[in-house]
């Protein structure tokens, strides 16, 4: 028995001819890099999260650096964020010489707890960058509060919520600009790096624009220092395809969650917790264990998939042991990487490979 973690060949087989067909246009006209399939994709995006601006860059993590350039954040700075998250949540920040400052997160949905960031603000803070982790929005109206209250900045990470939404308003519409990645594995993924910032701030969405295209507006002629972080039509006519389906596919996500969470109620294991004003699109499923390892060796031994997001928070990470954090720190954090588990899911899942997950989930 061999069972993914996450199965794209499943994918792909149900989109086949749509995206064969499209790729196969895109090689015969021979515009390969901001053409008209990029441009489309940045309307349709901006029009499905319900902001004015979209702007396609080569990654995530490009998105997430050219948001914080953008609204002119710079050395000296800090960025108030969470430690349980992928790392370039934090590296965009260091590079601008910035300094990343961590808050703990909220046990039960894993994002950052928003009633420790306003202790945490000092006078060089310049923005927040919540991480809305494994598909569930953070708590946005208190984020957007405090952002008011002392003039910052926020910046959603969205990478992994792409569809999510809170109090009806979708995952990206909330901040001064949110970043998404189009990173193969996400819910809205393409078939190699991309990404994309959405936001209602014209001047930004320009600086964005000419910072993609090293710092220029007209061929050979550079305002400023900006770089290389290009969205190519390849991708771009990929995911266009791909998001004519994404609501049919997190309802598929949810659905499996659902049934995930029914068979597994009495296994002892903490399920994921869905806050009631939140859309969880379940990027991943999360479960928590204080045996999480000897589970994870049990699950591989059967075949099943399984993945750690995260084995080391980020404030412990060698690279930021300068910042001055010590192990007990940032608590729920840190159990959080010693006890979670992510388990298969993707919309192609069937009922009768959930079973046996289970199965062997309660064997273990």
């Amino acid at each position: 028995m061999t069972i993914p973690l996450l199965d794209l060949k499943a994918q792909y087989a149900g989109i086949k001819q749509e995206i064969d067909r499209s790729l196969v246009k895109i090689m015969a006209g021979g515009s390969y890099i901001l053409g008209q399939n990029v441009r489309a994709l940045e309307e349709e995006i901006a029009r499905y999260c319900g902001v004015e601006y979209g702007i396609g860059v080569a990654s995530g993590t490009d998105a997430l650096l050219l948001a914080l350039m953008a609204f002119g954040i710079e050395a000296g700075d800090e960025v108030i964020t969470t430690p349980y998250t992928f790392f370039a949540t934090a590296e965009v920040v260091s590079w601008l010489g910035a300094t990343p400052v961590f808050v703990d997160i909220d046990p039960k949905t894993y994002n950052i707890d928003v009633n420790r960031i306003e202790e945490k603000i000092t006078e060089k803070t310049r923005a927040i960058i919540p991480v809305h982790i494994f598909g569930q929005m953070a708590d946005m109206d208190i984020i957007m509060e405090l952002a008011h209250k002392y003039n910052l900045i926020v910046i959603e990470d969205a990478c992994q919520a792409f569809g999510a939404s809170y109090k009806g308003r979708k995952a990206g519409s909330i901040g001064h600009a949110a970043c998404f990645s189009f990173f193969p594995t996400k819910n809205l993924g393409a078939y190699g790096d991309g990404g994309m910032v959405v936001t209602n701030d014209q001047e930004a969405a320009e600086m964005i624009k000419m910072l993609r295209t090293h710092g220029s507006s007209k061929e050979y002629f550079h305002e400023f220092l900006g770089m290389n972080s290009r969205l190519d039509e390849i991708q771009a006519a990929v995911l266009r395809i791909k998001l004519k389906y994404l609501d049919k596919w997190n309802c598929l996500r949810r659905e499996k969650a659902a049934l995930y969470k029914s068979l597994l109620r009495d296994s002892g294991l903490i399920l994921p917790f869905e806050e009631a004003w939140n859309l969880h699109v379940y990027h991943l499923f999360i479960v928590r264990s204080l045996e999480r390892d000897r589970l994870r060796e049990r699950l591989v031994k059967e075949g099943i998939g399984c993945g750690v997001y995260y084995p080391l928070p980020l404030h412990l990470q060698n690279v930021y042991l300068h910042l001055g954090y010590r192990e007990g720190d940032l608590p729920e954090a840190e159990r959080a990487s010693r006890e979670t588990l992510a388990l298969p899911l993707y919309p192609e899942l069937n009922e009768e490979d959930i079973k046996k997950v289970c199965m062997a989930v309660k064997a273990s």
